[in-house]
């Protein structure tokens, strides 16, 4: 399995055959709105530019997957590209409707979809009133036969449900948005270091760190939460990728990968759904 990270939460997984793009925001730098409502150093997103290699890593993408439709994760600029190369979009049953009223071959990301098990895990953005309104969000266990298992969080944080899924998944790769995003004032709607500390302990084997340095109200850099890791001496498990970086990770053993549970009920899209598929 390789992880080309490529900036922010827009990533390609190389898994068996498939070329999947995650979450791709795909805007020039400083064409999206800021997201720091409160406290100044609001600026335009993104930040920074995609890096050199995204242009080959996006020409090789078999598939869209899509954690939930936040402009962040899946931007004007990536629908039109995605749009454009008739690329199917795989995604949870509550954004599954949405993207294909946005004229996108959206598919639902099941069990036995693209021959791999998966589970959907539903993911809290935030805290409190700040959670709700952020709305429905779903992270997916996905696992090749051939490849390691991987845990894409999505935006979340650090809640039982996900603890949960590490300690009876087991992946052996745990993807998580680690830029401690907040709007200035209230909760963090991302892990905080703290809890991304305690994931990496309680995850099995190794996590990599994403979604940092592309946004205003993601204030924490890859330097700091690198040198937070060394401290906690959990360096050799965690992975902090540079935009343009790529992971490889190797299958571990010859046991089967643990089943997912099927059936679990995807969160019920409700008014923040709305708006966010009218204005994101």
């Amino acid at each position: 399995m390789r992880i080309h990270q490529l900036r922010n939460a827009t990533l390609l997984l190389h898994l068996g055959e498939h070329r999947l793009l995650v979450d791709p925001m795909l805007a020039e730098p400083g064409t999206l709105a800021g997201f720091k409502l409160f406290g100044g150093g609001r600026r335009r997103n993104p930040l920074v530019p995609l890096p050199p290699a995204a242009a080959p890593c996006l020409e090789q993408a078999t598939g869209v997957l899509i954690t939930h439709e936040h402009p962040d994760h899946f931007d004007p600029a990536g629908r039109a590209w995605v749009k454009e190369r008739g690329l199917p979009v795989w995604a949870s049953p509550m954004d599954v409707p949405s993207l294909r009223r946005k004229g996108l071959d959206a598919r639902e990301l099941r069990d036995g979809a693209l021959g791999l098990a998966v589970e959907l895990v539903p993911a809290q953005h935030g805290r409190g009133l700040v959670a709700w309104a952020m709305g429905p969000v779903a992270g997916f266990y996905l696992a090749h036969p051939d490849e390691p298992s991987v845990y894409l969080t999505s935006d979340a944080v650090l809640t039982d449900a996900v603890t949960e899924v590490l300690e009876r998944l087991r992946p052996d790769v745990v993807v998580a948005p680690a830029g401690a995003a907040n709007f200035g004032a209230g909760p963090d709607i991302l892990f905080s270091v703290d809890e991304l500390v305690t994931l990496a302990r309680r995850a099995p084997h190794d996590v990599v760190l994403n979604h940092l340095e592309a946004l205003d109200h993601c204030p924490t850099s890859r330097e700091a939460l690198r040198e937070r890791m060394q401290r906690e001496g959990l360096e050799a498990r965690v992975h902090i990728p540079a935009d343009g970086e790529a992971l490889t990770f190797a299958r571990r053993g010859a046991a089967p990968h643990a089943r997912p549970r099927t059936g679990t009920a995807a969160p019920r899209p409700g008014f923040q759904k709305w708006l966010t598929e009218k204005f994101a």
